[in-house]
């Protein structure tokens, strides 16, 4: 049969009493009579026998445990996916996956979504989709497959002004608390170069060559699969390298020693965040603070990419990392003219008429 409004043949036959249609996938009528005898080889094909939900979880879990190529996390997050989508769907462990229909999956679909971001919401619905599967539905009967997506928009981050950072910093320093100074120290580090806080814990001193005037920085978020370096090479920028040599003077390390006394500031960053009047930051923001500074100051996205451990030549950056702060916006504006009269020192203006 062809449906003429789009022109695509469809497989129609029926098979112990029931009717069933098909799309072929083609508007050429040849090839719809070459896919026709393999359609309905399929149509008549016994139905494969379905599990329960539970039998779909259980063999995910279990897939997701034994991927050797999924990070520690990636198992973690994955399997509490799982965890959040029984916790909000009661009773579906005992239902026979063939008995879920679509309207199920959108009921709950609109309670996860109430609850939990874009991003585990589509995440959880990719879960629910693959457990079903290995419960025993098709491509076509798995209802998951008809729910969309949600649309991710990218958090606005007001990132501190200079002045900012640095009462910021100085709050931090001076609290009174036991390790104070070695928090401010960290948040500086953090700032300076753009690590993670994971990759800030694993940077000793052995990674600093004064020589070449560099910090090895040892990547931490990389596939098992990836062929990418496991370190990346940044330059010491004037403020990291100042923040490094007084910390050398004052410590006197060893090679093996690490470069952050503390691998935690969030508290102390969180309070000096209140008490200077700006967004709060966590240690990643820092890696946002320390992009956008590179970009104001000129540096191209591809170099600060590579900075950053990104192997995308800088699209990430130019996509998601690039927040221009305020004050780097306006004194931009200001550069803006509609022909209004120039006033460099170097140009004399020309005599009136009358006087000449």
């Amino acid at each position: 049969m062809q449906y003429v409004p789009s022109g695509v043949f469809f497989a129609r036959v029926r098979h112990k009493g029931k009717l069933f249609r098909q799309s072929l996938e083609t508007d050429v009528f040849t090839t719809a009579k070459l896919r026709l005898p393999d359609k309905l080889k399929e149509l008549r094909k016994p139905k494969a026998e379905v599990g329960t939900f539970m039998d779909g979880r259980l063999k995910y879990e279990a897939e997701t445990q034994n991927d050797y190529t999924l990070a520690p996390l990636s198992k973690t997050y994955r399997l509490r996916c799982v965890e959040c989508l029984v916790k909000t769907w009661p009773g579906v462990d005992k239902l026979k996956v063939d008995s879920i229909e679509e309207a199920d999956c959108r009921q709950w679909a609109a309670r996860y979504a109430a609850h939990y971001s874009p991003t585990v919401f589509n995440n959880t619905v990719n879960t629910l989709r693959r457990i079903l599967a290995l419960a025993g539905l098709g491509h076509d009967a798995n209802p998951a497959m008809k729910l969309e997506r949600l649309g991710m928009r990218h958090k606005k981050m007001e990132l501190p002004t200079s002045d900012q950072f640095e009462r910021l910093v100085a709050l931090i320093e001076t609290s009174g608390a036991a390790q104070a100074k070695d928090c401010a120290d960290l948040v500086r580090f953090l700032a300076f170069t753009g690590c993670r806080i994971s990759e800030a814990k694993q940077a000793t001193w052995a990674d600093v060559s004064w020589e070449l005037n560099e910090l090895t920085i040892h990547c931490v978020k990389r596939r098992l699969t990836s062929s990418a370096a496991l370190t990346r090479i940044l330059p010491l920028i004037p403020a990291l390298k100042q923040l490094l040599e007084r910390l050398r003077a004052d410590r006197k390390p060893k090679p093996g020693d690490h470069v952050c006394a503390v691998f935690e500031a969030q508290g102390s960053l969180t309070r000096a965040c209140r008490l200077v009047g700006c967004q709060r930051l966590t240690h990643h923001s820092l890696r946002h603070l320390f992009t956008t500074r590179c970009v104001e100051a000129g540096i191209d996205f591809a170099t600060v990419g590579r900075w950053l451990g990104h192997s995308d030549g800088g699209m990430l950056v130019s996509r998601t990392y690039g927040h221009l702060r305020r004050e780097h916006s306006q004194a931009q504006a200001a550069k803006v003219t509609f022909g209004a009269a120039p006033t460099a020192e170097n140009i004399v203006s020309m005599p009136k008429e009358r006087t000449a």
